[in-house]
């Protein structure tokens, strides 16, 4: 069990790095008073967090690592439209509003998404295991 413990660490700190500004700006939003997002956001939060233990991939050996992503890259979609939520970027009276042609920023930041579920997307957790000799 104590095992590719290094491994274990990465995809619980991974998944810990990709959320925690989810719960960083929802306590902003929570110092600001505005109490919906705010809750919404450590909710998205936990969430994820619990997703990402539920879908590690010692819990399912004999599972493609792009089936594991899923769901967690799901939820980054998620917080991307929280975010845009919380900052007031759909209300029609705001001062700046999201216009589409503002998501082509958002086509760099995909590389590093996509990347892990090119090079990984294959792999199990079972085929990735050191052969004891």
């Amino acid at each position: 069990m104590t095992e590719r413990k290094g491994e274990r660490w990465g995809w619980a700190g991974a998944w810990v790095g990709s959320f925690l500004w989810v719960a960083i700006v929802g306590l902003v939003f929570l110092a600001q008073g505005n109490l919906a997002p705010a809750a919404s956001g450590l909710v998205i939060c936990a969430v994820a967090l619990g997703v990402a233990h539920a879908m590690a991939p010692w819990r399912h050996p004999h599972t493609p690592y792009w089936r594991l992503y899923l769901p967690l890259y799901a939820l980054l979609a998620v917080t991307v439209l929280w975010a845009c939520w919380g900052f007031g970027a759909f209300d029609a009276g705001a001062e700046q509003t999201l216009d589409a042609w503002m998501l082509l920023w958002l086509l760099p930041a995909l590389a590093p998404l996509v990347t892990p579920m090119l090079i990984l997307g294959r792999r199990t957790w079972a085929g990735g295991a050191p052969e004891h000799r």
